[in-house]
């Protein structure tokens, strides 16, 4: 996992909270910006103490500029984000090691204004572990289902007709290590996937090299693991977030340890995942220190994207018809440190790299036909940027 928010205060200290308290008075009431057709974007981050909330921009559909149009409620970390499938819900954990004077961290839950994308508070509950770093909703919007990499854990939380959230109907504690005594002296959820069939649910552990899959129960509310083997990667490659390609039968991990994307054979009757490449995410010349973050393919299943934080980069593939194999075709520089998320706009014209260490967001324009990308303006101030969700416009 990245900087915890302890230790990303002490990299980025006062400077951090100059830029946030900058970027506050210049942010206008969210209530006076009528939606007119606007692609709102939703930035999840880590709070200093000064600003609190998840931090809303619109993007220009024709250029991809990034405008401020308000800031959340206040909540402490609302680090990564996701959006509930009807549009109406937004969620996000909050990356803590307490919720409520207990160990443990918190999921919140918001009702968006469709007119102006604003956000409201509905209600919170804990994570059940410390840490929490991922959040995904299910297809049917039932439930999200939260990773914590602190406690090594993961939780299944359902979702009320109102959005809110109730107490969770499932917790399963990681158990096991891996070769790395620094990383991996024991368990680290980092990430979960429902596949597409709903039937399953693939839990990346850093801790232990595994993609743990799970039978996944909508209707309860539940995971569980028997009779179901894991996904390996190598040892010390630390398996962080994973991603479906559009037919089901194939998925990619990218490991955060070792810099490497991993592609795997998938059997959606069974959960089973069956390594067929693993391939660098850095340039073969390249010494320096660096970490993994996300992973994503374009929507035309052409293209897959990975972040490299501390090269700070996003490396670009091709994806071959039929055998599916990454070719690495080009690594583009993200303008700042420490690329922590990226995210596609839904017409795919348009990738928003969210660069954590220099606090901004980057936006390029995407080649359809090469996968390519090219910086557009200038980086947009952001205070701790970790994960970009965008709001179609077609609200339901």
């Amino acid at each position: 996992m990245s900087l915890l928010n302890t230790n990303f205060m002490a990299l980025c200290g006062c400077a951090l909270l100059t830029s946030v308290a900058t970027l506050s008075t210049l942010l206008p009431a969210v209530a006076q910006s009528k939606r007119s057709g606007k692609l709102f974007v939703y930035v999840g981050g880590y709070t200093t103490g000064k600003t609190k909330g998840i931090f809303i921009y619109s993007m220009n559909r024709s250029t991809g500029q990034l405008t401020p149009e308000g800031v959340g409620p206040d909540v402490e970390s609302p680090s990564f984000l996701a959006l509930h499938p009807n549009h109406q819900y937004l969620y996000a954990v909050n990356e803590t090691d307490t919720f409520n004077g207990k160990p443990g961290g918190g999921v919140s839950s918001y009702k968006i204004d469709p007119e102006t994308g604003a956000l409201t508070l509905i209600n919170e509950q804990t994570s059940g572990g410390t840490g929490p770093c991922h959040i995904v909703v299910d297809a049917a919007g039932k439930n999200v289902l939260v990773a914590n990499y602190g406690g090594g854990s993961v939780e299944v939380l359902p979702i009320h007709p109102d959005g809110s959230l109730g107490e969770p109907t499932c917790f399963v504690q990681h158990t096991g290590k891996g070769v790395d005594p620094a990383r991996q002296e024991g368990p680290h959820a980092h990430s979960t996937t429902v596949d597409p069939t709903g039937k399953f649910a693939l839990v990346c552990d850093l801790g232990t090299d595994k993609i743990v899959v799970y039978k996944y129960d909508s209707a309860a509310g539940t995971i569980d693991a028997t009779g179901v083997e894991p996904g390996v990667v190598a040892p010390g490659s630390g398996p962080r977030h994973f991603v479906f390609t559009q037919d089901n039968k194939h998925a990619f991990v990218i490991n955060e340890m070792k810099s490497t994307i991993t592609g795997f054979n998938y059997d959606g009757s069974n959960g089973s995942l069956k390594e067929f490449q693993t391939i660098s995410t850095l340039p073969a010349d390249y010494t320096g220190s660096t970490t993994c973050a996300e992973i994503a393919i374009s929507s035309d299943g052409k293209f897959l994207y990975g972040s490299n934080r501390g090269h700070d980069s996003i490396a670009i593939y091709s994806i071959a018809k039929g055998d599916y194999k990454l070719t690495l075709i080009g690594i583009q520089p993200t303008g700042g440190k420490t690329p922590r998320n990226f995210a596609m706009d839904p017409s795919g014209k348009f990738l928003v790299a969210a660069n954590q260490n220099s606090n901004n967001l980057v936006v390029f324009k995407r080649d359809k036909g090469s996968g390519k990308l090219t910086q557009t303006g200038q980086p947009l101030e952001a205070p701790a940027p970790v994960t970009i969700v965008f709001l179609p416009q077609d609200t339901k």
